[in-house]
C-alpha cells in the first residue's frame, strides 16, 4: 500500500482511540531572524507532542530517523516515531527518535547510538552457590 493509505488508517485508528491527531500539518520555523513558512509537513502529530513519520519501504534507511530528528528540532517537539509498514515484521520498521535527550538520562534512545547492554547482578543466598 501507499504511505498515504497507511497514514490515513493510522490517523483514524489513533483518533478512535481518543488521541488528537493532525495529519500533514505544515510546520514553519525561524532561523537567524528569518521565518520559513510551511517548511515541511509532518505526516502525523499526536497530541501536539509526537511526530509520526510513515514509510512503506522494503528497507530501513538511517536517513528516515535523521529526517525525523530534524523535524523534531524545527518543530521543538520531544519525541517521534518512524513507522515503516513495508518491512516484513512491523516491529523491525519502528524507530523511536528523541529530541535533545541528555545522554545520562537514556543514551540508548538517542539517534545513531548503539543500545547499552543491560547489567545483571547476581546474588546467592544458599550454600550451593
Amino acid at each position: 500500500m501507499l504511505e498515504s493509505l497507511y497514514e490515513a488508517v493510522l490517523e483514524r485508528t489513533l483518533t478512535r482511540d481518543g488521541f488528537t491527531v493532525e495529519r500533514q500539518k505544515a510546520i514553519s520555523f525561524e532561523f537567524e531572524g528569518d521565518r520559513y513558512e510551511n517548511a515541511f509537513r509532518a505526516d502525523l502529530i499526536v497530541n501536539g507532542r509526537l511526530i509520526i513519520e510513515v514509510k512503506a519501504r522494503e528497507t530501513n534507511a538511517p536517513i528516515y530517523a535523521t529526517q525525523l530528528l530534524t523535524y523534531l528540532r524545527l518543530a521543538q517537539l520531544p519525541l517521534g516515531l518512524v513507522i515503516n509498514f513495508g518491512m516484513p515484521k512491523l516491529m523491525d520498521g519502528v524507530k523511536r527518535v528523541v529530541n535533545d535527550l541528555p545522554p545520562e538520562q537514556s543514551p540508548q534512545l538517542r539517534v545513531n547510538q548503539p543500545p547499552i547492554a543491560p547489567v545483571h547482578t547476581w546474588s546467592c543466598i544458599t550454600p550451593r552457590c
